[in-house]
Parts: structure tokens; sequence; C-alpha cells
């Protein structure tokens, strides 16, 4: 299978707009991401696809999501045998966020006392605990964690699995991580096995939450959510119907304009915004199930 590289410089604004248009289907990218480059001070928006990508679809969808914007887009060929995720990863310094030490293999310096270390490896995967979602999730865990110690816990979309993992180095009990994605949960489970907490993971292929074991080991006192905001919209009632009253439910992976909307979509289900933490430009949200 050959891959290929499409890219078009936008404003920042523009740019993470099209990748959440882009990552909520699966017919147009294997991936897409938003960065910035330093050099010449321009952002621009790219996705990995199979080749040839459909330049019509990305254009017709470009037009839709930036308000009638025309964008030009570049398309290269790449290596398909490169992990370029895992290639684009690799060498990041550790994360220190919410008590939670993540770090990988590579690293060399001494885990600091005090903190909860998790090695993290960069992979097919999403998370490795730098992505400022991720980080807002670990400081909401761990504000959670300081109030009670939840029984029965969720991580819808786990991507590595790295916040069920900090959730069962924590609690010492058992944590369901669910990711639409067989590679995730591949990941999720060999990154349990490697942070010694495999007998306290469930990794699950599912789709939202009507996995049968998603089913029998609710309603959940925490859920976590770390994926994209039309996403979490359209798993309120779901979640919703999942929770116990008086759950935590951590939501994030919302860049900042979007965040009403998901509170907005919470909210009909009874489950009220209780705090925001928000890094850049991108919103974490702690609600409660009343």
């Amino acid at each position: 299978m050959s891959v290929d590289q499409l890219s078009a410089p936008l404003t920042k604004d523009q740019a993470y707009a099209l990748v959440d248009a882009v990552m909520e289907r699966d017919d147009l990218a294997l991936t897409a991401s938003a960065h910035e480059n330093e050099d010449i001070g321009e952002w621009f928006f790219e996705a990995t696809c199979d080749s040839p990508p459909n330049l019509d679809a990305f254009a017709d969808l470009a037009h839709q999501t930036l308000g009638g914007a025309a964008v030009e887009f570049t398309v290269a060929p790449i290596d398909p045998q490169i992990n370029w995720v895992a290639r684009s990863l690799e060498g990041l310094a550790p994360v220190i966020a919410g008590g939670f030490y993540v770090y990988g293999s590579h690293e060399t310096s001494p885990i600091p006392g005090g903190l909860t270390a998790m090695q993290i490896d960069a992979a097919q995967a999403f998370g490795t605990g730098h992505h400022e979602t991720t980080i807002g999730c670990l400081e909401a865990i761990n504000i959670m964690l300081k109030r009670r110690k939840p029984r029965h816990m969720i991580d819808v979309g786990t991507g590595t699995g790295v916040l069920a993992i900090a959730l069962a180095k924590r609690t010492k009990t058992p944590v369901i991580a669910s990711d639409i994605d067989p590679i995730s949960v591949t990941t999720t489970l060999a990154n349990a096995e490697q942070n010694g907490v495999s007998k306290l993971i469930m990794a699950v292929e599912a789709t939202g939450m009507t996995h049968p074991t998603i089913t029998q080991n609710g309603p959940y006192d925490l859920i976590v959510a770390n994926i994209l905001a039309g996403l979490l919209m359209a798993l309120a009632p779901a979640i919703g119907r999942a929770a116990q009253k008086g759950a935590t439910i951590i939501l994030s992976g919302i860049l900042q304009h979007q965040a009403h909307g998901v509170i907005n979509a919470y909210a009909r289900q009874g489950i009220i915004l209780t705090q925001k933490l928000q890094r850049k430009d991108w919103t974490t949200l702690m609600l409660e199930m009343k």
C-alpha cells in the first residue's frame, strides 16, 4: 500500500478546525495534524492518506469547514514502511502533569520521586502524554482523586491507554479501556503490561458505549473521554445512561471555541460542568452527573 502526505498552509484556527473535521470521518485520512513551522512563522494542516488521496473530498470539506475558503493542497508520497506517527514523537521530553510522570523508553534520566511514573512510547495510536488534551485529563484526574476514589471507571477512546493506566496505577482498581481502533486496543494492552497494571486494564474494541463488556460493568462513577468535540456531543446520551448519580465525567479533545457546545450537550443529560481546565487552545471539562 502506498501512502501520501497532503498539506496546506492555513491559519492556526483553520488548521485545527480542518483536523477536527477530517478526523470525524473515516474515509479521508489515516492521521491528520496541525503544526507551526517556526522558521517561517506559518501554520500547516497535514494529513497522511492512502494513495491517491481524494482531493475533491478534501476541497469540499475544507470549503464547508472554513466558511467557503479555497484551499490549495499539495501531495507528496511518503514511505509506508515508516511509522510516521512514532517517528515524529521519538525523543520527546518527559511530561509531568497532575502528579504523573510520562516518559518514553529512550529517556535515561532518573524518574523523579513522588510522581506516578508511566512509560508510554510513541506508537500508531494517539496518546503519549504530550498533547494538551492528555495533560488536561491527567490534571483533572489528579483533582478528582484528591476528592474521592472511584470504583467503576472507563476510558472511552483510550488511544495508547495512558489515561486508563494512570487511573489503574493511582487507584489500584480495574479500569475498562475502549477504542474503535484495534491498534489502540493492542497498544493499550502492551502498555498496561509494560507498566505493571495488565491485571487491572480490560481493553475492548468498541464503538460508543454498547459493547457487552461496557454495559455489564456499568454504571460508572468515573468516565473519561479524550476524543473529538463532535464525537463527545454525539456520545452524550450514551454517557448519560452509563453514568451513575454523582459520577465524574472528564472530557477533552475540545478546542476552546467548541466547549460551549459540549457543555450544553451534556447539560441536557443532567451532567453539569464543575470545572474547566484550559491549556493553550484546548479545554478539558470536569462534569458531574446530577
